[in-house]
């Protein structure tokens, strides 16, 4: 709790505030207790250039008054010894930060983001039948753009704007990094995948009888055209109050959904893995493709060598390794640093191409390169379920954003909040498309950065999206990680996509598992894991309509809608949902008193181990000891 002297200062601070409109406040918002271990500092008054001047000057100012605990982050964990507890204040959005601090939480931010925001891109812009199968330039190109895009947007959330003369916002005011959605991926392999199959991109059928897909730009074009008009939909949700989205889309659907998600991205992660998706998958004896990727790659092997499998476990297994020993700083930048670890590997194997590199221009922009816009018809209904997606996470994003943020979360500031960041993740969508980068959402990985590093300042979120932007612009650095061998992106991968699912079983885990659960989630996985697992089964059900294309691409899309299992699986929960009854002793009311509802139930939202404290609905229960 603060002392008394500290509310003296916040009373003192609101008078000041109605008396002086040259003076600039610098705030502390009161953080939950369990984040603070002392009192909360003073508010501050200075000119904005004496701030300037002390922020630059002092060694305060770079270093902070000596209370941070750098330490905390760079001590590795020993098994089996006790772990010092981390003693550092908690900075708020808007607290007065150490410069020093706010760079290393950027770069902290920035290292782990960038590999799930490259991701997407890396694989669906590759080899294979549901691929686009390009050229290295509109490849590289395809990620500056999507790390551009993503610095963007992030700026967006951060600073957040208010629409004049109404009471809504575009962002969310929090350190939130934006970054392209693993749930494009698998709407976007299911439409080309139909329009590799359509005959809509071309293929040839080489010497050996191995089928090879020819670069289809005008699909990306499609994806971007289609995807922008169901970013309506966000748009629309946005002005939604956040009860009544809940309400429609419980935790039920978001995690059936997220664990359908993760799960069907496996299969390409691993394909990748044991050396890529393209026809070398195949393993011919001869031709182009009798190695991976072609017969012309530095040190290429057979799909599926052991070389392969150990370049892709070096990734792996170095994540898990750092998740065992490494400190605060290195477990929230695991990912990065496993595929920095498989790249000296793979360069000491001679596996690593750097031709392209040398050949990339030095700087790239956005529209340097453009797609032919569409609106692919069977992609629509996909699309709209992948922003219907999208919105569900983003919501749970920001509720733990806030959270961890020290903010409550309920309210109408809380309320704002959601509009704003749903409002900026719709807006995202358009401009995404109009900025040839397939759609970006709010990344949860920096929730866990705030909760471990104690710092959730939205100027530490500012370094990080400028750091997106400039690695973005240099497109030698996109060339690098195109350079990067496919096993590697593969270890790489499969931990990120596998994490998805676990978030979706996560929120499955707050549900209390009555009977009508167990219904639900059983028949949305029977369907959605089946279609997975044998991606042909509904292939051959809809007839063809060869004398009526609208006829056709109505049986495609429900061809593309049953054949993709999030979507499948999203329908079932919330269609099961809404039409079977609730027991006796689940009325599915939410007025219900709190205090007789299970801990483990669907109102928990968050819990703190160290401090021993469970939120519930805004009530802290203290554990037992």
């Amino acid at each position: 709790m603060p002392s008394s002297s500290s509310s003296k200062h916040s009373i003192k601070s609101d008078d000041m505030d109605k008396k002086h409109n040259d003076i600039t406040e610098i705030r502390t918002e009161q953080p939950q207790d369990m984040y603070y271990p002392g009192a909360v500092p003073p508010v501050i008054y200075a000119s904005f250039p004496q701030r300037v001047k002390r922020k630059l000057l002092t060694r305060e100012g770079w270093l902070g008054d000596g209370r941070y605990d750098y330490g905390a982050l760079c001590i590795p964990h020993i098994p089996f010894l006790r772990k010092k507890a981390n003693s550092s204040p908690f900075y708020g959005p808007n607290d007065d930060v150490p410069i020093l601090l706010l760079l290393v939480m950027g770069v902290q931010h920035f290292l782990a983001v960038i590999g799930g925001i490259i991701t997407p891109t890396i694989l669906i812009s590759g080899a294979g039948s549901n691929a686009l199968n390009l050229d290295q330039d509109l490849r590289q190109y395809m990620i500056s753009a999507s790390l551009i895009v993503s610095g963007i947007m992030s700026f967006v959330q951060i600073i957040r704007f208010k629409i004049p003369m109404t009471r809504y916002y575009i962002g969310a005011g929090l350190l939130q990094i934006t970054g392209v959605s693993f749930a494009n991926l698998p709407a976007a392999q299911a439409i080309i995948s139909n329009m590799y199959n359509s005959g809509y991109c071309p293929s040839e059928i080489l010497p050996d009888g191995t089928v090879n897909q020819l670069p289809c730009p005008d699909a990306f074009g499609a994806i971007l055209g289609t995807q922008m008009v169901c970013a309506l939909l966000t748009i629309f949700i946005s002005f939604l109050p956040p009860r009544v989205i809940r309400k429609l889309f419980p935790k039920i659907v978001t995690g059936v959904v997220l664990l359908v998600i993760g799960s069907s991205l496996m299969t390409s992660a691993m394909k990748n893995w044991a050396g890529g998706s393209g026809p070398c998958m195949s393993r011919p004896e001869s031709g182009d493709f009798a190695l991976c990727p072609t017969i012309h790659a530095p040190n290429a092997q057979q799909w599926g060598s052991p070389v392969n499998f150990g370049l892709g476990a070096s990734v792996f297994f170095t994540i898990i390794l750092l998740e065992i020993v490494g400190s605060v700083f290195l477990k929230n930048i695991s990912v990065i640093v496993g595929l920095v670890v498989g790249c000296i590997i793979a360069a000491c194997v001679g596996m690593f191409d750097s031709s392209d590199i040398i050949s990339a221009p030095a700087a790239t922009f956005l529209w340097v390169k453009t797609f032919k816009l569409s609106i692919y018809g069977p992609g629509v209904i996909p699309f709209l379920f992948v922003y219907l997606d999208m919105t569900i996470e983003c919501l749970g994003d920001l509720t733990a954003a806030c959270d961890v943020s020290g903010i409550d979360i309920t309210g109408e500031a809380f309320e704002s909040r959601c509009q704003g960041g749903l409002l900026a993740d719709g807006l995202s969508g358009i401009f995404s498309g109009l900025a040839t980068s397939m759609g970006v959402v709010t990344f949860s990985q920096n929730n866990g950065v705030i909760a471990v590093t104690r710092c959730a300042n939205r100027y530490a979120g500012v370094a990080c999206a400028s750091l997106l932007i400039i690695f973005g612009i240099f497109s030698k650095i996109s060339a690098a990680f195109l350079a990067i061998p496919a096993p590697l992106i593969g270890g790489m991968s499969v931990y990120l996509f596998a994490s998805v699912a676990t978030s979706g079983i996560r929120i499955l885990g707050y549900m209390d598992w009555t009977r009508r659960d167990r219904v639900i989630v059983a028949a949305s996985l029977a369907l959605a894991l089946g279609v997975s697992l044998v991606p042909d089964w509904f292939t051959y059900v809809m007839p063809k309509a060869e004398n009526n294309e609208a006829l056709q691409g109505f049986y495609d899309a429900i061809t593309t809608v049953v054949s993709t299992g999030y979507i499948l699986a999203g329908i079932v929960s919330i269609l099961l949902n809404l039409i079977l009854p609730y027991e006796e002793t689940d009325s599915g009311n939410d007025n219900e008193s709190t205090s007789e509802k299970s801990i483990a139930g669907a109102n928990r939202v968050f819990r703190d181990e160290e401090a021993g404290t469970i939120h519930i609905n805004n009530i802290e229960h203290r554990e037992k000891a």
